[in-house]
């Protein structure tokens, strides 16, 4: 027997497999692939269209606040539109019996807006009208003895008179001359007491009169009336309930100062000056431009508030700068005023420069 192994015959269906090159091998693609590759390309082509718009308008949105869209002469930072805030409080100790507004409410200089329990400061009110009444009827009576003495010592002084007369004639004595001196005397001490009883009266009527007017101011005072025109921005007690010396009630915001708070590095703050025109446009109102001045700039410079987006800009150092709004733009428009709206405030660092077109005065809203 051969040691060759003899190999089985190959069928011919592996033959031809064996034959065929290894790319006819593999499965035919559809017929409609050519249909589908430019539906594929047009749908990429639009995800990437869709992808870049944004990155587009962010950009565009960057390099505008960033300041590239302002021309030379003008600065610019991001702030928050601020109203200065008012806290009405108590002066005295005591509970609240009644409030006239909530928050929200739109509030006028002298409105009442609470009033404490008074009912003790009325009753020593009552108790030093009595004594002012009082201290009246004892100045009047002593006021009357005055006048009464007054008559007892002219007519003293007459007897002494008619007896210094008749003494030299013999027709009086020494004797009753003497004691008509000692009545004079008498009679005028008694006056001058009269005269410190109407000074003692008086002090004490002043006095009481004085308390009186106190407590009235005391009990006014338990009144809280607004200082300025604004909107009450929070509502922090309640009817009933006792407060402290200085305890809050409302806090309300300064129509008539609204301001934003902004950051400039050292170059373009230096060249800021008190007064300097700027413009401030919020962001719930875009194409609004608001005109305000520059009221105050720090002397110190300070980091960037955290709220800064960039580790580079937060390491910056940086001077404070307040804009506010003019305040005879804000006259009669209280209601409008609002506190912690975003926005931009742009400043003229060069009193040469013009205002880009795009940051002209808008026109004041309706009242």
């Amino acid at each position: 027997m051969s040691k060759d192994r003899v190999l089985p015959a190959k069928d011919d269906t592996a033959a031809a497999l064996e034959s065929k090159p290894q790319a006819e091998l593999r499965e035919p693609p559809p017929a409609n692939l050519p249909a589908l590759l430019p539906v594929r390309k047009r749908r990429r082509r639009w995800l990437a269209l869709l992808l870049l718009v944004p990155a587009v308008i962010g950009a565009g949105y960057w390099w505008f606040h960033a300041g590239q869209g302002l021309p030379a002469g003008f600065a610019m930072g991001n702030g928050r539109l601020e109203a200065d805030e008012i806290d009405i409080d108590t002066k005295f100790a005591g509970r609240i019996a009644t409030l006239s507004v909530d928050e929200g409410d739109l509030v006028k200089p002298g409105q009442v807006l609470a009033v404490m329990d008074t009912r003790d400061l009325q009753a020593q009110l009552k108790q030093y009208q009595e004594l002012v009444n009082e201290a009246q009827r004892t100045l009047d009576q002593a006021k009357a003895n005055s006048v009464q003495q007054q008559a007892v010592v002219k007519l003293a002084q007459q007897e002494v008179e008619r007896t210094s007369y008749l003494v030299p004639k013999g027709y009086a004595t020494q004797e009753l001359l003497d004691q008509r001196k000692q009545q004079v005397d008498s009679a005028r001490a008694t006056l001058n007491a009269d005269d410190a009883a109407i000074g003692a009266a008086e002090h004490a009527l002043d006095a009481a009169t004085h308390q009186v007017e106190l407590f009235q101011v005391n009990i006014a005072d338990n009144s809280l009336v607004a200082p300025k025109e604004g909107p009450i921005e929070y509502r922090v007690a309640n009817v009933g309930e006792v407060l402290p010396v200085g305890g809050k009630v409302f806090t309300m915001l300064d129509a008539s100062y609204v301001y934003m708070d902004v950051y400039l590095p050292t170059d373009q703050a230096g060249r800021v000056r008190i007064g300097s025109e700027a413009r401030i446009v919020l962001d719930a109102y875009p194409g609004h431009v608001i005109p305000a001045s520059v009221v105050y700039i720090s002397s110190q410079a300070q980091f960037t508030p955290k709220t800064v987006e960039t580790s580079d800009e937060r390491d910056t150092l940086m001077f404070r700068i307040r804009v506010r709004i003019d305040p005879q733009r804000l006259e009669g428009r209280a209601a409008m005023v609002r506190s912690g709206l975003p926005g931009v405030a742009y400043v003229r660092t060069d009193a040469s420069a013009a205002w880009p077109v795009k940051l002209q005065p808008s026109a004041p809203a309706a009242r």
